[in-house]
């Protein structure tokens, strides 16, 4: 795939791709929430999660490749996010990892692959840890796992971009059409707060866990990715050249190719 889009004008006018075909489509009614998911082809089960204030669709140009690949695609809506919906409740990452294990129970998956994007990275990883038993395998794209890994936020034009896509997305997707306000305000609470892990805390996972970071990431600094990569047992870092917080979207080729690679690893 040579589709490239490093500013974002593609997304901000277009979102990603559509998305094929959902396989099985739904809601699991969950802690106070009905949590949407889709899935796509067959093979081994590959969850992905979105970043915060997305959706599920912002993975269109991964699930092609992955569904090519031979696996099962399961895309989530975290709560409160895209077709999900959330009670009053604070955000918690935790609470949105109990979502996933719920999906997965509905689905009867045993066990699966987990590839988590910002957001979504946070989640995957504590249920790397937190449950072993049911994940594979950890891909962890630009995240932190406590306060000291972000950098002050700049705005960017990308960010901009990136940002008001969102709010159109919310507008169509959401059962709370109007309130992408307080949404944004309620997520990025949680942002602030969380996650807060320790280093032996981190040790403690026990699956194959990929800790991927773009060269231009604007939210994640590069001393915390390899802080993770040193604190999270057989680890491997990864660095995405050219490519920012938005890599699956900018360069989705590039992207897939790691993702890939690593699947085919812990697969194997």
């Amino acid at each position: 795939m040579d589709h490239r889009d490093d500013d974002l004008r593609k997304f901000e006018a277009h979102s990603a791709t559509p998305l094929p075909t959902a396989g099985d489509e739904g809601h699991v009614e969950h802690e106070g929430a009905k949590i949407w998911y889709a899935t796509f082809g067959a093979g081994f089960p590959v969850i992905l999660l979105h970043g915060g204030l997305g959706h599920s669709g912002n993975w269109g140009f991964q699930v092609p490749a992955l569904v090519e690949g031979g696996y099962r695609v399961v895309l989530i809506d975290s709560r409160g996010h895209g077709r999900s919906t959330h009670d009053e409740r604070p955000y918690k990452y935790e609470l949105m990892a109990s979502d996933v294990l719920a999906v997965m129970d509905t689905l009867n998956l045993k066990k699966a692959a987990v590839v988590g994007w910002s957001d979504g990275a946070c989640v995957a990883l504590i249920l790397g840890m937190k449950a072993a038993d049911r994940v594979t395998g950890v891909f962890f794209f630009g995240c932190n796992m406590d306060a000291s890994g972000t950098k002050d936020f700049e705005p960017s034009p990308v960010i901009e971009r990136c940002f008001g896509r969102h709010a159109k997305d919310y507008a169509e997707l959401s059962a709370t059409p109007d309130q992408f306000d307080a949404f944004v305000k309620a997520v990025s609470l949680m942002m602030k707060t969380e996650p807060n892990y320790s280093a032996a805390e981190l040790a403690l996972t026990r699956v194959p866990v990929a800790i991927v970071q773009s060269e231009h990431d604007e939210f994640i600094k590069d001393e915390h990715a390899n802080y993770l990569a040193r604190s999270v047992p057989g680890t491997e870092l990864i660095i995405l050249p050219g490519v920012s917080h938005f890599a699956p979207l900018q360069r989705p080729g590039q992207f897939n190719g790691v993702l890939l690679a690593f699947l085919g690893k812990i697969h194997s």
